[in-house]
This record gives C-alpha cells, structure tokens and sequence, in this order.
C-alpha cells in the first residue's frame, strides 16, 4: 500500500532519532513498530498492540527463512563460543606472532591474524589483544595502534564472508525485500556480487598494511606513535593490564580452531555439490540448511577436541555452546523487531513513498553516495551497523527496483555506511572491546583511529559517486576508490603526519 503518504515515514524517523537520542537499537526500533501499526490501526492502541504480535512479530519469527535464521544464528554463536574458549584461536594467533622484530611485521601478523579470524568480530579482538599487546610494547608501538588494527579486522572482515553471522543477517534481509518485490535473483548470489562493491570494509582492511609499511601516520596517532616510541606504554595504559578479556588457559593446538573450521568448510560444500554447485544456483532456504549443519557439525568437532584433550568436561563445553547461544540471544532480539519494522514499513508503503518523492528530483546515479551517507551519519550516532542496516536495506533494495539501480551496488553502499559505525563510534561494542583488548584508553582508541577510518569512509563516498555516474565495473570501482583512498593518506600523512623509525 502507498497511500499512508507522510505517515509512512514515522516508523523509520522514529527509529533513527530515538536510536540518536537513547543509544537503545532494540528500545527504538520497537517503539517505531508500534507506531506504526498504531497508523495501521488507525490511531487505536489496543488493536496496534495486538496486531503488532499476531501480524508482525509472530509472522516475522515463524516465516521460514526467518525461522531458519534465528535456529543459525543460535549454533554460530555457540560454536563461536567454543572455538574461542577451547584456545585453538589463541594457538594460532601465538604461532603467527612468533619470531617478530620489528614495528612492520608486527603490526603485519595482528594484522594476518585478524584476517584468518574471520568467524567472529568480537573474538578477533579478544584472541589477538592480549597475544599481540606484549608484543607492540616490546617494539615500541603504541596500544593505539593494536586498538586500530583489531577493530579494523573484526566487522569490516565479518562483513565480508558470507557464512558468518553477519552474512546470514544481511542476505536474510535481501530475500525477504526481493520476496516482496517478486525480484527473483537470489540472496546469496546477490550477496556474492555486492562483496566488491563494499568499498568501505575494503578500504578500511587495505588501509593498515599501507600504513604499516609506509611508516607515516598523521594527527593524534601520529603523536601516539611518537610517545609510544619515546616512553612505551603510558601508566594508565599499563593500569588496564588488569582488564585482559582472555585468560590464559593450557597450551593448545592451533588445531583446536583449524580442525573444526575445514569440518565446516566441507560439511557446506559437500551438501552444495549435492544440490548442484556450481552448475545450478542454490535456494536460500538450502544455503542456511548447509551452514546450520556446518556449523553444527563443527561445534561438536570442537566440544570432542576440548573434551578429549581434558580442557573442560562434556558438561562444561555444552555449557559454553549454551552460552554462546544466550550470548546472540540480544542480537536475535535486534533481528526480530528489525524484521517487524521492515514488515509495517511495507504495510505503509514506505519505500514506495520515499521513491515517489526523490523520483525527478534527484538523479538516480546520487543514489548509492546519498544512501552510503545517511548510513555513515546513522551508524556512528547509534553504534550499531546491525539495526542501521535493519532500516536502510529495505529503503536502498526498493530504490534500487524503481530506479532500476543495480542491487549489488545499493546493498553495498548501505552496508559501507553501515559499517563505519559499527567500526569507528564510541559507543560501538566492536570499538569499546578492541581498546579493552589492546589495553588502551577507550577516548584515545576513538580519537587516533576516527581520522583514518574518516579517510576510507571519504574515499568511499567518492567512489560510489564515481561508479554511480559511470556505470563503471565494481573490481574497476573498488580500484578508484582505493586509489583516491592513498592520495587522501599521503597527503594527510604529509600535511599533519610524521615518519616512524623501522
């Protein structure tokens, strides 16, 4: 329906201001809701409250690729939860870290380590912190920088890869938008296609080794670098000591994480050669069969491995697969009431009201920049890429149909802007545990990395307006956008940067 008109509207507004103003994703996201199955209801609260249960939530968690999502969802957290307590990841980040001498190939390993722990965005911080904090004191580089480096590595990778927890997020949402607009392209091909169009979580991964190997860097991280390099570690710095996220536990095998991880690769691509891999193009509903068994399959290669190794009893690792479960349980809650907000936004039209009204008025090829930027402002008010995307992706799929916009690119430029919260705000979860786990002070991790994740996200914006008037290829696209990203660093590091020493 589109004729609610301006009320269409409420639910998202609503959404992002009280997200600005509260901080509280889930709060606000049920409170636009209600609202708008209060204009559904035609203003009466009682028939809202019911209908926001019985036509929106209740219909939303029971769906079935919803449904299958919620089940995923539960057994990644879990078996995220094991590999990371059964040391494994520990184990592989130690072996990388060893034999380094020098400030380049250091920050190079956290940064390899970062890459291979992929699975996790808050494991990734919490594995590599304490490992790689002994090591970056010892060389004289400043905990600024680990903070950079392990925050840089955990969403911006997770983002990524389509088999992890955020993969399955973003494509749940994909095939519920195309299943409205009878799209008949499928969600994980469509993902697959957006992966090089995601300038931002691109950008901001090339960025560190170009920074390690340079050795410039410019304004507050530069002067951390400096005192770093002068003094080492500040007293307040070494006061967070105390705060290590990740005991240390008995020496394990890297195998611990390597092992369950080639089970689940096999598991997901066994049952995709059986249902026709490559030659033929897999239904949602069987990718999330396959990454359920996968991951299932390789939580109990795990539990087995600590079980067997005599690093916790059978009660003690199903209890941390539990845990991991109740762990995702707050991000489940996010995707159910972000499921309902998009539902009672499609009751009201919003989409299509909000394309009528930029249709002639704005030219279609803004599109990707303007939506990457309202991403890019809303992620970094509220700290959240999950409930940012929750809104916008539904917006940036219908626009792209009406314009006739490629989809890779719209779904890529909302996710680019929607990560730059998630990596950079203060209060992010991502951001406040990468400068627990490196040891730094949390205003310093935000002050020192603010400047350069500003000049991926700069760097973005220009690209997706380039490719936007252009029409040109997405490896070409990502290639531009690089390109400019070092002009703008080079410059930035020669008008407000030092060098460092090797």
């Amino acid at each position: 329906m589109d004729n609610f008109g301006l009320l269409s509207l409420i639910p998202p507004i609503l959404a992002v201001v009280l997200a600005f103003a509260t901080k509280n994703v889930v709060l606000s996201l049920f409170i636009a809701l209600f609202s708008g199955t209060l204009i559904v209801a035609m203003g009466n609260p009682w028939t809202a409250l019911q209908i926001t249960f019985s036509d929106y939530l209740f219909v939303d968690m029971t769906s079935g690729s919803n449904a299958q999502t919620i089940v995923l969802m539960a057994v990644i957290g879990g078996f995220v939860a094991l590999v990371e307590k059964s040391g494994g990841a520990r184990a592989f980040a130690q072996a990388i870290s060893n034999k380094l001498t020098k400030p380049v190939s250091a920050q190079i390993a956290c940064w390899l380590g970062g890459l291979a722990i992929y699975f996790s965005d808050s494991g990734n911080s919490l594995i590599l912190g304490p490992i790689f904090r002994p090591v970056f004191d010892k060389l004289r580089v400043s905990r600024a920088k680990l903070s950079y480096i392990l925050d840089s590595t955990s969403s911006p990778v997770c983002i990524l890869i389509p088999i992890t927890g955020w993969g399955v997020y973003i494509m749940n949402i994909i095939a519920t938008e195309f299943g409205n607009l009878g799209i008949e392209a499928t969600d994980a091909a469509t993902f697959l296609q957006c992966i090089p169009y995601q300038f931002y979580a691109i950008l901001a991964l090339v960025l560190i080794p170009v920074l390690a190997l340079s050795k410039m860097d410019f304004g507050p991280m530069a002067k951390a670098e400096m005192r770093a390099r002068l003094e080492g570690p500040s007293a307040s710095e070494l006061a967070n000591d105390g705060e290590i996220l990740v005991s240390e536990e008995k020496k394990v095998s890297m195998w611990n994480m390597l092992l369950p991880l080639i089970v689940l690769f096999v598991v997901i691509f066994a049952m995709f050669i059986g249902w026709g891999f490559p030659t033929q193009n897999i239904a949602g509903s069987k990718i999330r069969i396959a990454l359920t068994s996968g991951y299932l399959l390789a939580a109990i290669t795990c539990g087995a491995m600590i079980v067997k190794q005599k690093l916790m009893t059978f009660d003690e690792a199903f209890n941390v697969f539990i845990g991991g479960i109740q762990k995702m349980a707050s991000i489940l809650v996010v995707i159910v009431v972000a499921w309902g907000v998009g539902s009672v936004c499609g009751t009201l039209g919003t989409s299509n009201f909000i394309v009528g009204a930029v249709d002639g008025v704005l030219s279609p090829a803004l599109m990707p920049a303007l939506i990457c930027l309202i991403g890019t402002i809303i992620s970094f008010a509220i700290g959240s890429s999950w409930g940012t995307m929750a809104i916008l992706l539904p917006i940036g799929i219908a626009m792209a149909h009406s314009f006739e916009l490629s989809q890779p690119l719209m779904i890529a430029a909302v996710l680019s802007g929607a990560l730059f919260g998630d990596h950079c705000s203060p209060i992010s979860d991502t951001t406040i545990m990468s400068s627990m786990a490196a040891g730094a002070n949390h205003i310093d991790h935000v002050k020192t990395q603010l400047p350069y994740a500003a000049v991926a996200a700069v760097a973005s914006f220009l690209g997706y307006l380039i490719v936007g008037f252009t029409g040109m290829n997405a490896f070409v696209g990502v290639a531009v956008a690089i390109v400019i990203m070092l002009a703008i660093y080079f410059v930035a590091c020669k008008l407000f940067g030092a060098k460092k020493a090797a």
